[in-house]
């Protein structure tokens, strides 16, 4: 039980930290995801900054839109750091378990990041492209959720799933060389007697998570710039009768962008990509470090009152 627990634990501290970090930093997010949907040649851009999605919301008066799909991106975020922080936290317990290892390699540590990524993946993936599709389509057009899923096929919930799944790669180098760094850190440290969790300061933590994320995204950016397109809602004027309309796939995607930008095409938003998401795992590292020990605390209380609950119905 004691590893199922500090996993729960784990899952519950990623949780909130990915729907405060989800919240504050939404409206950057929105920008970055509509730049990053575009795969046009020069002349044809209507943004050819990440600011001219920000001055085309302040023009048009929907500044509010920049948080069409907040509600589905939170959900997402959510479910997505409490499956991933619980199986991660999960399968590197049990690893050290079976192997009576005192810490993991980085190898050990990729492999087991990259199960509970593909795992989260697969689990939260509708809710990705629905979230996408919401960002993405024009300010103020942004349909609810259920009929963001259920428009076309089914199998469109899943677009970009092969491509998020080559990306689980992201996480697993941000999370092994977060934790690695981590780890090197605490052993200078160990000071700690009790059982609970030990966690880095805030300060450090932010900064751990900003290079690890930034590290992370470099590589693996030509990959996010496909996925964002694959995963982009249709404007008005680009939509085509379904007779005419070709399934947008990772090679026609990685064609139009080499086709239209050129090589640099796949690094277009490199920049408003690592800002976000630099800030976003910085501030949701920071947040389940410094609340991880009280999560723990409550975690404990909790299981101390269902324990107390049981034996009195047991002996009722």
């Amino acid at each position: 039980m004691a590893l199922d627990f500090e996993s729960l634990t784990e899952a519950t501290s990623g949780a909130v930290g990915a729907l405060v970090s989800t919240t504050v930093l939404y409206p950057l997010d929105t920008c970055k995801t509509k730049y990053q949907a575009e795969a046009r040649s020069d002349h044809q851009q209507r943004y050819r900054n990440l600011s001219d999605v920000l001055w085309e919301a302040i023009r048009n008066g929907q500044v509010l839109s920049l948080y069409q799909g907040l509600g589905t991106k939170n959900l997402q975020s959510v479910i997505q750091q409490f499956i991933y922080f619980y199986g991660y936290s999960f399968l590197k317990r049990l690893y050290l378990k079976k192997s009576n290892f005192k810490s993991m390699g980085t190898k050990a540590n990729l492999i087991v990041a990259a199960a509970a990524g593909a795992l989260t993946v697969i689990i939260t993936q509708p809710l990705d492209t629905a979230s996408s599709k919401m960002q993405t389509s024009d300010f103020g057009k942004a349909k609810g959720l259920w009929k963001t899923l259920t428009e076309g096929k089914w199998s469109g919930a899943f677009d970009g799933l092969g491509i998020s799944l080559l990306l689980t790669a992201n996480p697993s180098i941000q999370y092994t060389v977060f934790d690695q760094l981590k780890n090197r850190l605490l052993k200078t440290n160990n000071t700690n007697s009790d059982l609970s969790p030990q966690a880095l300061s805030a300060s450090t933590a932010f900064l751990l998570g900003a290079l690890s994320k930034t590290i992370a995204t470099c590589l693996t950016y030509p990959a996010i710039r496909c996925k964002v397109v694959i995963q982009a809602a249709e404007r008005e004027e680009e939509k085509l009768p379904k007779s005419e309309k070709a399934r947008k796939t990772i090679s026609r995607v990685f064609y139009s962008i080499w086709k239209n930008e050129g090589i640099l095409g796949f690094f277009k938003g490199l920049h408003a990509q690592i800002l976000k998401t630099v800030l976003s795992s910085a501030l949701l590292l920071m947040i389940k470090e410094k609340i991880t020990k009280s999560t723990w605390v409550m975690m404990l209380a909790l299981r101390k009152y269902l324990l107390t609950t049981s034996t009195r119905l047991k002996s009722a």
